[in-house]
């Protein structure tokens, strides 16, 4: 839902936090569909990650045929959910001491409704569920299973491609540096992870690729603004400070690109690609200039 009030009063604040005209209100969906809120609290704990579980509980209502990454989801809200009514559970409400018996009862539900969707969805085996049975239970051969579908171009989506460029990092520095790189062409400034800039620089180190090292390492600390030794961050290259420069604006142009949506077709990702030999980077005269109001 799109906003274009210049004030913005508190009933359409509420109206933008909740969703009222979308008929997502968490509220509206409980009172519509009882059965798909009995088993949680009631009061106003764990707001986020209940809103969250609703939702996705209201999206596959009535799908008979839900997708991997619909099911993965669920669960994993149905995971925070329960991890955060867990500890609310053990807030004793003093006077109202029918609220703190209320969250141990949803506490109590929710790891049973885990388990049991747990169950319901470990045959399948489509990627997201193999990366899910992989990570939960420590499954090899649902890792085998995604690794091969990624090597068949079954795996498309950005989120899991990076988890594997990520199992990569230590055990295949090209590949990993390949897939972290389509990640970078295909995923949303709104869902990309700083750290995975350091995945990517890691697997670069292996490589000895330093100067690409160095600005994605840069790119990561002016994101996350993070403390850091300049003096380490010089000896990767040498300590050359002209190229210090140099690559510390072009990790600001990548920021950039990525937060634009530009990233495939900016002189950065030209410049990170694979080549036969590392090469300095493009003039900076070539890069867009920074936006005024950039993060």
């Amino acid at each position: 839902m799109r906003q274009n009030l210049v004030i913005i009063t508190s009933f359409t604040l509420a109206i933008s936090l909740f969703g009222c005209d979308n008929g997502r209100n968490i509220e509206t969906i409980c009172k519509n569909n009882p059965e798909i809120c009995a088993d949680l609290h009631k009061d106003g704990w764990c707001l986020t990650e209940k809103t969250k579980l609703i939702q996705s509980r209201f999206d596959l209502l009535d799908n008979k045929n839900p997708t991997g990454k619909q099911l993965y989801q669920q669960l994993t809200y149905l995971e925070d959910y329960s991890r955060c009514i867990e500890l609310a559970s053990g807030v004793q409400h003093i006077i109202h001491t029918n609220r703190t018996a209320d969250r141990a009862r949803a506490f109590r539900l929710s790891t049973q409704n885990l388990s049991r969707l747990q169950d319901e969805t470990r045959e399948r085996q489509d990627p997201f569920m193999s990366y899910y049975q992989w990570t939960r239970f420590g499954d090899t051969s649902a890792l085998n299973r995604l690794l091969a579908q990624e090597n068949a171009g079954e795996v498309t989506e950005p989120f899991l491609l990076a988890q594997i460029a990520t199992y990569y990092s230590n055990r295949n520095a090209i590949k990993a540096q390949q897939l972290y790189l389509k990640v970078f062409a295909e995923i949303q400034y709104a869902d990309f992870d700083p750290n995975w800039l350091l995945g990517l620089a890691s697997a670069y180190r292996q490589t000895q690729a330093l100067e690409k090292t160095y600005m994605l390492t840069k790119a990561n600390l002016l994101l996350t603004q993070q403390k850091y030794s300049e003096d380490k961050m010089l000896a990767l290259i040498g300590g050359d400070k002209t190229l210090a420069a140099k690559l510390d604006e072009y990790a600001q142009n990548l920021i950039d690109a990525l937060e634009d949506g530009l990233y495939s077709t900016s002189p950065v990702a030209l410049w990170l690609a694979p080549q036969p030999t590392e090469a300095p980077p493009p003039a900076a005269a070539t890069v867009e200039p920074e936006k005024p109001n950039s993060p």
